[in-house]
């Protein structure tokens, strides 16, 4: 009996070491984490170039990430507020936004300046000033006062001045003309007599056709054919006011806290990178479309503003710009920056591309 006691229990200890790790070996690897964020865009699913810019953005994190970061779009028209897309990331209810910063600068001005100033830089000089050229910082600077980051979001390019029904050949057409322009531009443009209305993108060609607008700028021919506008409007006037009009992705502070660092690299990596893809996204549909405006809508006419209306443009804008940085130091901190960088910037501008383009036999073009 001793015997068999004694060769029981050593079966058992056997067992008992077994038990452990087999345990360990058959035990299932735990779930990893899955952070979800979602954005709310200042455009409808189906809008063209910016609507791809958020569903890329998505994609790139969720392969980036090894769907480990997910980001659910929500479009305007699930949403309901085109322009409530700042205080709906402010207050949480979002994680991030996709919109342009010019449209806050009834919250604060100083966010309009990170889309883009009548007469400033052109994109690759804004992107160098951005990433290169301290630009970002202040951004997170400004943004930072609302719980909120911003980056760069996209760029449309240099955007036409828009269409009109009539030619403006002296600063009297301007007076009394409503005309849908936001940004910087809209309040210029009210000290020449222009009455600016702020309208959401899916309203513009009913607003134009009804005539409760008389004129209306949106973007250029990458966005603007589909939004026929050529159909109410004859005159197409070259841009002025928007030379490099950066879109932004917003995203809530305590949203971006809760990311590993790791991710919220991956998120910046996939917001640089679908930013810049949606510009030259922009420059290749507006080749594309204004190709086929001239030739299916010949009755379209490019006009520029006149020497007199560009110059009182100008000197409108400079008024304003140096009130406002007279007024907040945040501000002047800002437009100091971008007008020492643009000063150095378009300087070899000018000797690069803008020399290139004039030495051109044909301007640039092949036969």
């Amino acid at each position: 009996m001793l015997v068999v006691f004694l060769v029981m229990s050593v079966l058992l200890a056997g067992c008992n070491d077994a038990d452990p790790k087999a345990a360990a070996v058959k035990a299932p690897p735990p779930e990893p984490t899955v952070y979800k964020l979602r954005l709310a865009q200042t455009w409808a699913e189906n809008a063209p170039i910016f609507a791809d810019t958020t569903a890329n953005l998505a994609q790139m994190v969720n392969q980036l990430s090894d769907g480990e970061l997910q980001i659910e779009v929500v479009s305007a028209n699930q949403h309901k507020k085109p322009f409530g897309v700042f205080d709906m990331v402010k207050s949480g209810e979002y994680d991030m936004g996709h919109s342009a910063s010019y449209y806050w600068k009834d919250v604060d001005f100083n966010m309009l300046f990170f889309t883009t100033v009548p007469f400033g830089m052109l994109p690759q000089e804004q992107y160098a000033w951005f990433y290169h050229g301290g630009g970002l910082e202040l951004t997170q600077k400004v943004y930072s006062k609302h719980n909120m980051l911003s980056f760069p979001g996209g760029n449309t390019g240099n955007q036409m001045g828009g269409w009109f029904r009539k030619e403006i050949n002296t600063l009297d057409d301007l007076k009394g003309l409503r005309m849908r322009v936001p940004g910087f531009a809209g309040a210029v443009l009210q000290e020449l007599g222009v009455e600016p209305i702020n309208l959401p993108p899916g309203e513009l060609y009913q607003a134009m056709n009804e005539g409760r607008i008389d004129a209306l700028e949106w973007v250029g021919p990458s966005l603007d054919l589909g939004m026929r506008f050529h159909e109410i409007a004859r005159f197409y006037y070259t841009g002025w006011h928007e030379p490099a009009t950066e879109l932004q992705f917003l995203i809530n502070q305590d949203s971006w806290k809760r990311l590993p660092e790791r991710l919220q690299k991956v998120l910046q990596i996939a917001m640089r990178t679908s930013a810049y893809d949606m510009y030259i996204q922009s420059t290749y549909e507006s080749a594309q479309n204004w190709s086929t405006i001239q030739v299916e809508y010949p009755g379209v006419q490019i006009r520029t503003f006149s020497p007199e209306i560009l110059q009182a443009l100008y000197d409108v804008t400079e008024e304003q710009l140096k009130a406002r940085a007279n007024e907040d130091p945040l501000a002047r901190e800002v437009l100091d920056s971008q007008s020492r960088f643009l000063w150095k910037a378009r300087r070899w501008t000018r000797i690069s591309d803008q020399a290139y383009l004039n030495s051109h036999p044909r301007g640039g073009l092949r036969k």
